[in-house]
């Protein structure tokens, strides 16, 4: 592995630190799919235009992915969490700030270039710290904070929009939780300036070039990615588009929407809390087949409601689905490449977010020619197809080891 474990006791506080941050991170991914109605009425926009905040943020966040693994590489992965979320706080107040819709876009797009590095430097760190055997049972600890932050965003941004305070309200209560956490992970490395050292000295050797061969040159890591890519043009694209599809088909509050879509992380919560039962139970394989079938059930099934309230159990069903295959590829994320893990876990972020960027871009256009029921039956067939695939390219991968 290369690495050398940090004590218990400093892993223990890592580990609570980097939860912490991922869940606020998990929150601005998710905090403007409930908001599309409003941005749409407020601003006289339609479905396309409004989602730009959303695009815009995935863009941004996808592409600095390129470089925020590299600077965790090169100047220390705690140091660089602490710059992203110091600038998170700093872009969500601007965001709160926004006179118009383009400059809420803009805004949008430095939150999710200051946010890149959040959950990739994260995963790296753990990578770093924790031994291979244990690490997927470490990630879905770090999982559990992600998707509790989806949750939370996706409820603070339908909730907040029923209010006087509205959205901005939402970005600036984001923004208090950023700056509270900056300060308390600083204490942190202020107190303990041996373990900073020692992260941020480990990855200094090489350059951004040599990294990035080393991790493109693996044939599994090119596998990893690409699956990787599917994954967020035809997953979390859509997931963008279930609160305003319920909108739209039964005139439901955006509250209601928000809560009923953020049962997709609820899913998530559920393996999370399940993961070292599942993992021992059905091995890497069996995970990654049951996750693409449970995805392909609950997409098809969001398509496709009877009744309103069928959307939390299809939503549901998404959730555990997707995070079955995801913190499959999450966790040999973290060891395409261990002597560049930082480079490899952002080009991993890259392709995840990249993907959902042009999800929501080409999804906007296909709900508008196609109708939503189209658009989620296409997503639920190519993500099963998508699971087959991997799960049978795993066990040649084992066959050849």
């Amino acid at each position: 592995m290369g690495s050398t474990p940090i004590s218990t006791a400093e892993h223990r506080l890592n580990e609570r630190l980097l939860a912490a941050a991922a869940f606020f991170s998990g929150a601005a991914l998710r905090v403007c799919d409930s908001m599309l109605p409003q941005f749409e009425q407020q601003f006289q926009l339609d479905l396309n235009g409004s989602a730009r905040v959303i695009v815009a943020f995935s863009i941004a966040y996808s592409l600095t992915q390129l470089f925020s693994g590299p600077l965790g590489d090169r100047f220390g992965k705690p140091a660089m969490v602490f710059a992203a979320l110091a600038g998170s706080a700093l872009a969500a107040l601007a965001s709160a700030m926004a006179p118009a819709f383009l400059a809420l876009v803009c805004a949008r797009a430095m939150w999710g270039i200051a946010a890149a590095g959040i959950i990739p430097l994260s995963m790296a760190w753990i990578g770093d710290c924790v031994p291979y055997d244990r690490r997927q049972r470490a990630l879905a600890r770090l999982l559990f904070g992600t998707l509790s932050g989806m949750m939370a965003g996706q409820l603070l941004g339908g909730c907040m929009i029923d209010t006087p305070l509205s959205w901005r309200g939402a970005f600036v209560l984001l923004a208090a939780g950023y700056l509270l956490l900056a300060l308390q992970l600083r204490a942190e490395l202020r107190r303990d300036a041996g373990v900073a050292l020692h992260q941020s000295v480990r990855g200094r050797s090489g350059r951004f070039a040599n990294h990035a061969c080393v991790v493109l040159s693996a044939r599994w890591a090119r596998v990893v990615l690409l699956t990787t890519a599917f994954e967020g043009v035809f997953l979390l694209g859509p997931l963008a588009f279930i609160p305003a599809s319920l909108h739209a088909r039964f005139d439901m509050s955006s509250g209601l929407a928000a809560a009923y879509a953020a049962l997709y992380a609820g899913g998530g919560l559920i393996y999370a809390l399940c993961a070292r039962y599942l993992i021992d139970r059905l091995g890497e394989r069996g995970i990654v087949l049951c996750g693409g079938l449970l995805i392909a059930a609950g997409l098809a099934s969001v398509g496709h409601l009877p009744l309103p309230a069928f959307a939390g159990s299809a939503t549901l069903l998404v959730g555990c689905g997707s995070y079955l295959l995801h913190n499959t590829l999450q966790t040999h994320a973290t060891q395409m490449a261990p002597s560049a893990r930082g480079t490899a876990v952002s080009f991993f972020s890259f392709s995840l977010f990249l993907g959902q960027a042009l999800g929501v871009a080409i999804g906007g256009y296909t709900v508008e020619l196609l109708g939503y029921p189209r658009f989620f039956e296409i997503c639920s067939f190519v993500m099963l197809v998508c699971a087959v695939v991997f799960a049978l390219l795993l066990a040649r991968r084992a066959r050849r080891r």
